[in-house]
């Protein structure tokens, strides 16, 4: 379903900031994003047991960021927070969606959007799970199509919703249910994204593709179950739902080689957050490598991601970036990229695009924060506190443990609580959480 967007709801929040010299046909965009994925399952961060050859090749060909961070360590609240430049807390979405929830508010301006004000097609293929009702759909937030489900997760082959009762159809182009049982949503997702790259190649576009893999249910094909057999359970189901998302991945940048598209691509990769330990995920399976946390926790396991962007003679191939930065950095990475002009100071993200042209740049960020529920962190140049979290397991941490401080330029693993040692640290690291959100009204 194709629907035509007008440029006058993005008026107020397109004001002029610096913004890159478009050039004759600015940079097409497409964003890749995957779903539960451990911050060490990827062959270029070090996996050894899980194959992932085309996030790697993406990798060898662009430039990976090693200390990304997603905007929180749950599906609904990292996803608002990556399209719309902005904290969970502050765009509206600060925990998961639930079916028949209204989700992002309408006044929230995505990437999608400001993208289309700038005369680009924009195409959602894949997870949603920002809104079923209420004027929320992908189709009311600046996407021309859509084709995927709406809700946090379905099975893969009759496409329900995977997670309890009602059992609830859930696959849709745009308004439109849709039924294609038997059929690897993956491979739809691959199918969806090359027939949009093909009829929007005359003109930019920005596709937006969140997998719903390797979050559960852990599908993946008979070639990767095949592949992983020897391995033990969970990690065999995890790997093998892993490795058929890379395939699938593949397959749609091949489609931009088909279709001489590469050149002037900006394709951006990363996960929503780290692994899941849930027993609907059989515990576990995923690795989130030399970090400790996962899913819900606000440990580097939980929201540290693997994040690759590449876009050929403008950001150089096989090259790795450790400055600080986080997934709603790159809202304003992309209109930068693409000479498309927003509005930052309504934004917490900052650009990343002097740091994907040169190791030297500075970082943009020397300060992250993240809220949900009770539980908080800040990380403040190496130094991070976390209160009230939870480990890897997803039990809460207890005692001392409960107010955790790291230096993690010397304990990237978080196992040394250093709270009672530096004292005026915690409080200096509280009083800079607190501070921030008493701003979060400011805009």
């Amino acid at each position: 379903m194709i629907r035509t967007l007008t440029t006058l709801a993005l008026a107020a929040p397109l004001a002029s900031s610096p913004a890159a010299a478009p050039a004759e046909r600015p940079p097409n965009v497409l964003l890749i994003l995957s779903d539960d994925q451990g911050a060490g399952d990827v062959g270029a961060w070090g996996s050894v047991d899980v194959v992932t050859p085309n996030l790697d090749r993406l990798a060898a060909e662009g430039v990976r960021l090693t200390q990304c961070y997603a905007g929180a360590p749950v599906c609904s609240p990292s996803r608002a927070s990556l399209l719309t430049g902005r904290v969970p807390q502050r765009c509206g979405v600060p925990g998961n969606v639930a079916r028949g929830a209204v989700g992002l508010p309408a006044a929230e301006t995505t990437l999608a959007e400001l993208l289309a004000g700038a005369g680009y097609a924009t195409g959602l293929v894949g997870k949603w799970h920002l809104g079923h009702g209420g004027g929320r759909g992908p189709l009311d937030q600046g996407f021309d199509a859509f084709f995927g489900h709406k809700g946090g997760c379905v099975d893969n082959y009759s496409h329900f919703f995977y997670w309890s009762g009602p059992n609830v159809h859930d696959l849709w182009r745009g308004e439109r249910e849709v039924w294609e049982e038997g059929v690897h949503f993956g491979d739809l997702v691959v199918r969806e994204a090359r027939r949009f790259l093909a009829e929007h190649r005359e003109r930019p576009f920005f596709l937006y593709v969140p997998f719903n893999s390797p979050h559960y249910p852990l599908q993946g094909k008979r070639t990767w179950r095949e592949r992983y057999a020897e391995l033990p359970s969970p990690r065999r189901h995890y790997a093998a739902s892993l490795s058929t998302l890379d395939g699938q991945v593949g397959e749609i940048l091949a489609a931009l080689d088909d279709l001489d598209l590469r050149r002037n691509t900006l394709v951006l990769f990363l996960s929503d957050h780290g692994h899941s330990t849930e027993v609907r995920a059989l515990g576990g399976g995923g690795s989130a490598g030399p970090y400790r946390g996962s899913k819900f926790s606000l440990l580097e396991g939980g929201i540290r991601v693997p994040a690759i962007a590449r876009l050929p003679g403008v950001i150089p191939a096989g090259e790795a970036r450790d400055q600080l930065c986080a997934a709603v950095d790159l809202f304003p990475t992309v209109a930068e990229l693409c000479g498309v002009a927003y509005r930052a100071g309504s934004l917490d993200g900052r650009s990343l695009a002097a740091v994907l042209r040169s190791a030297e740049a500075p970082a943009p960020q020397d300060e992250l924060h993240w809220q949900l529920g009770d539980q908080w962190a800040v990380r403040s140049g190496d130094w991070k506190l976390v209160v009230n979290g939870r480990d890897t397991d997803g039990s809460r941490l207890q005692g001392s443990w409960s107010t955790l401080l790291c230096d993690l330029a010397a304990d990237v693993g978080e196992s040394a609580n250093l709270a009672a040692v530096h004292p005026t640290k915690v409080e200096l690291l509280t009083e800079l959480h607190f501070r921030w959100r008493e701003g979060l009204a400011g805009r």
